[in-house]
């Protein structure tokens, strides 16, 4: 179980099993909605438990995809792909440890110009599999 919440407290979260490998996804709309790359791990729908739900704010940032942040304190913590049956968590929004390591850094061809990428952690111009 991994639990974790928003940086006020007003929505916590809790998923079961493992988290996958994380992907840092240098979009710009991921950018703008982080305000730098947004770490995050697809999990199944149905391995998240939400309290304070309520306080989730979606913004539809494209036809298929949504983008969930606390309507108190603006923590960015959901990428949302409703014709998927996973959701995106950031990482950072974890309590550690998170027993996982970054997997792939995607869309570099749009990261910002104020940071290279030296980690060593497979690199793709976009994403090298359908976005989930």
């Amino acid at each position: 179980m991994h639990k974790g919440s928003c940086l006020c407290g007003a929505i916590t979260f809790e998923v079961s099993g493992a988290l996958p490998g994380p992907d840092a996804c240098h979009c710009t709309m991921c950018r703008k909605h982080s305000g730098h790359v947004f770490a995050s791990t697809d999990v199944a729908r149905s391995a998240v438990m939400i309290q304070g739900e309520e306080h989730i704010t979606w913004f539809q940032s494209s036809e298929k995809v949504r983008r969930g942040f606390c309507a108190v304190c603006g923590s960015s913590l959901f990428w949302d792909n409703q014709s998927k049956d996973v959701t995106a968590i950031a990482m950072g929004a974890f309590d550690t440890p998170t027993q996982t390591e970054l997997a792939v850094h995607i869309f570099i061809a749009d990261k910002g110009d104020y940071y290279s990428i030296s980690d060593g952690v497979a690199q793709f111009e976009a994403a090298p599999r359908a976005a989930p």
